[in-house]
């Protein structure tokens, strides 16, 4: 199986990708265990703060967590991910310098695209999966659904806006690989150190990506 096979299927699992912002590396641990206790085996920790490469290296050491990192923009920052132990790299945008370093380590990639035009970029350059991104602010599942007719091989990561109220409309897209969300690891809660609400939330979530629980 190739490093690609392994990240998909990881997160293709669950069709649920958890997108964390961490502001102090002590809440990795805990953090890695509860949303392993609520049924995720991957996640993504956004490079928006100081403390991501250290949060990744310890929540990488979680044998049960497939870890990667968000918000990554520059090559440096896809070292830096990698060094920590991130298997896969998520960007906001299509990011021509970033896809190619990623390409070249062999390092799964997946940019974000919100427009054709970034969707054929993506092709373009060999993806087939993309972030998409704002999600509920471009247009939502009819957005991809209206984008998945004349991109049929693309698969999407809706991120940005999502939440359990609006998640099935996503789910129920046969072009939607994964979903991105936050609210089962929102700032709050890491911060006040509320695991069981995030073990609970999470798997609130893998219950309805469940078949059947649509």
């Amino acid at each position: 199986m190739t490093n690609v096979q392994h990240v998909e299927q990881a997160i293709g699992a669950a069709r649920l990708l958890p997108v964390v912002v961490l502001e102090e590396a002590a809440g990795a641990e805990p953090l890695a265990a509860a949303l392993t206790a609520g049924g995720l085996r991957s996640v993504e920790v956004t490079f928006r703060t100081d403390a991501a490469a250290e949060a990744i290296r310890i929540m990488a050491a979680n044998p049960e967590l497939l870890v990667g990192a968000g918000t990554v923009l520059t090559p440096a920052q896809v070292d830096a991910a990698v060094e920590a132990g991130a298997k896969f790299v998520v960007s906001p945008g299509f990011g021509p310098a970033v896809v190619a370093h990623c390409q070249e380590i062999g390092v799964p990639v997946y940019p974000g695209a919100a427009t054709a035009t970034e969707i054929q970029m993506a092709l373009d350059a060999g993806l087939s999966t993309v972030k998409f991104f704002p999600a509920e602010l471009v247009g939502g599942a009819k957005m991809i659904k209206a984008l998945a007719a004349p991109f049929r091989s693309v698969r999407f990561i809706p991120t940005g806006g999502v939440n359990i109220s609006n998640l099935p409309d996503y789910l129920a897209l046969g072009a939607v690989f994964a979903v991105g969300g936050t609210w089962m690891v929102a700032p709050d809660l890491l911060a006040a150190g509320k695991w069981d609400e995030v073990t609970r939330l999470t798997a609130e979530a893998v219950a309805l990506t469940s078949p059947g629980g649509n």
